[in-house]
């Protein structure tokens, strides 16, 4: 963050007094009378941060922040207030104001307020330098899914593969704004949270990337016994913030007291959350229903000792004709911004662990999607145990 600051007050005075204490601390200080001269200074400064009187002749202190940010989001604005405009700071921090400070202004917790607007910025900006490297990863990605999706059967498992990196991608957009809501709304565990989810699951994508096999070898799943309720549990923390940002319902249930499952579930995780982003699109393009959107992922156990995932949403639902195209290599219900990879990737892990993947759908009713593996003894010969 530059050391350039904007302050903004009519009393000479202060101007006067905080002008020397900011500049002994590093800072260069440029200063404005009223709020017009202000956005003058600012317009030609471009500074990191604005320390204004809250109550000033003319253009107050609120509207001052509130044209800033429209100039320049990013700016971090820091409110002088006297002890009896509490409403007012109030008012100010729900206009995206950074902190505010009293009068008579005290240097250390005016250096605590700066501070923290520094870490604000700093954190926005590798948060803005951690997206645009996302975004980069995930362009770079479908441009080579798009050359895939040309080549003979050799490439479709890279291409499935590559999918899912968009899929997981797509997911991260919950990181971020969890992230954001931590920002507007000055709430550090927010912060810890999604900042620890983003950098986890975009080492995830890397490591995903990495492990793309080669073009003309099948992909060979490693069986051990696992938790079947994990690689659902993993989807819903890592979608559950992009579902409240679209509106969405997700919701979770876990029969009790589920044995382990003899499953790779790394595999698992791609072919669920398929079906959960999925489901998650349907249910933004169903346009206007009564009813809230809603997505709930259920495991269970199945008949004979084997492993039930069910997906189900209550989106627009999809013809006969359309079902029956669904895991059809390369045909989407999205247009172009589907690779039609995606259900029929899903639906080999399923094959893959000896299951079936079955699909119930019609116009209006919503579509459900029920995975099915078989218990252990039966996925002998369907590949590596890695045991």
């Amino acid at each position: 963050m530059d050391r350039n600051l904007l302050l903004v007050d009519d009393e000479e005075g202060i101007r006067t007094v905080l002008s020397l204490s900011l500049a002994d601390a590093g800072y260069v200080v440029h200063t404005a009378r009223t709020g017009e001269e202000a956005l003058a200074v600012f317009d030609r400064v471009r500074p990191g941060v604005v320390l204004t009187d809250i109550k000033m002749p003319g253009m107050d202190g609120i509207e001052l922040l509130e044209r800033l940010k429209k100039r320049d989001p990013d700016v971090e604005v820091i409110m002088i207030t006297g002890h009896g405009d509490i409403d007012l700071a109030i008012q100010s921090i729900q206009r995206e104001a950074a902190d505010f400070v009293t009068k008579p202004v005290n240097d250390a917790i005016l250096e605590i307020a700066l501070k923290r607007a520094r870490e604000r910025s700093h954190l926005r900006r590798q948060l803005r330098e951690y997206t645009t490297n996302l975004e980069r990863m995930v362009e770079e990605k479908s441009r080579a899914l798009v050359r895939a999706e040309r080549l003979a059967a050799a490439g479709q498992a890279a291409a499935g593969m590559a999918h899912a990196i968009k899929n997981i991608a797509g997911g991260l957009e919950g990181c971020i704004f969890l992230l954001e809501q931590g920002l507007k709304q000055d709430r550090r565990v927010y912060l810890e949270q999604g900042w620890e989810m983003l950098k986890a699951n975009v080492e995830k994508i890397k490591d995903l990337s990495l492990a793309l096999l080669d073009y003309s070898r099948p992909e060979e799943l490693h069986f051990h016994p696992t938790d079947p309720a994990g690689p659902l549990e993993e989807i819903a923390a890592l979608m559950r913030a992009r579902a409240r940002e679209q509106g969405v319902d997700l919701v979770l249930d876990k029969a009790p007291g589920m044995s382990q499952a003899l499953l790779d579930p790394e595999a698992m995780h791609r072919c669920l959350l398929n079906l959960v982003v999925n489901a998650l699109d349907a249910c933004a393009e169903r346009g206007e229903r009564p009813e809230p959107c809603r997505v709930e992922l259920r495991v269970e156990p199945d008949a004979g000792g084997g492993v039930r995932y069910v997906v189900r949403d209550n989106g627009p639902g999809m013809d006969a004709d359309t079902v029956d195209m669904l895991f059809t290599v390369f045909f989407s219900t999205k247009g172009g911004r589907g690779t039609g990879l995606g259900l029929a990737a899903s639906r080999k892990i399923v094959e893959q662990h000896g299951g079936v993947l079955e699909v119930e759908s019609a116009p209006g009713r919503g579509t459900t999607f029920t995975a099915r593996l078989p218990r252990p003894e039966t996925l002998r010969g369907s590949g590596s145990t890695g045991m």
